[in-house]
């Protein structure tokens, strides 16, 4: 009879790992569309539209610092306030 157990022990584990896959590409969804919304928001308020130059200047390097910064601020800020609200709820 042991071997009706360890069959199923085998199909619950393939389920975790399909399971785990699907998170994990969500995961990988999630962080390409905050990237892909980073470049986008950033590059357009710290690149002057007809860019010619092979390099960024010091003040576009330095604003696009800034810029990921902020947004990575107000995204943990805002994920804080979320997650406390749905933990007094």
């Amino acid at each position: 009879m042991s071997f009706l157990f360890g069959r199923g022990g085998a199909q619950q584990q393939q389920q975790q790992s399909s399971l785990n896959l699907t998170a994990a590409e969500s995961e990988l969804d999630m962080i390409t569309d905050l990237f892909n919304r980073i470049v986008e928001t950033c590059y357009r308020k710290c690149i002057p539209a007809p860019y010619q130059d092979g390099e960024l200047t010091k003040g576009e390097s330095v604003c696009i610092d800034r810029c990921v910064s902020k947004y990575f601020e107000t995204n943990a800020k805002v994920g804080g306030k979320m997650s406390g609200g749905a933990a007094g709820r």
